[in-house]
């Protein structure tokens, strides 16, 4: 299971990808895909609050996800 930061790194990389693209159908299955994976690191964060033995994330990588 991925991390809730490679979700967001996934996010970005949707976006970044996006910005290059002129508007239209593409650019905005990138952008849709960008809020998919941002979707699924708040779904992610949401399951380790309920069960934190899920929690396979590093101390310091899970103090980042949670401060954002």
């Amino acid at each position: 299971m991925k991390t809730t930061a490679e979700y967001h790194q996934h996010a970005e990389e949707c976006r970044l990808l996006a910005r290059h693209l002129p508007e239209g159908e593409q650019r905005n299955q990138l952008l849709e895909m960008a809020r998919t994976w941002e979707s699924l690191a708040e779904t992610r964060k949401a399951l380790i609050r309920r069960h934190p033995e899920l929690n396979t994330e590093k101390a310091s990588t899970t103090a980042q996800s949670e401060a954002e």
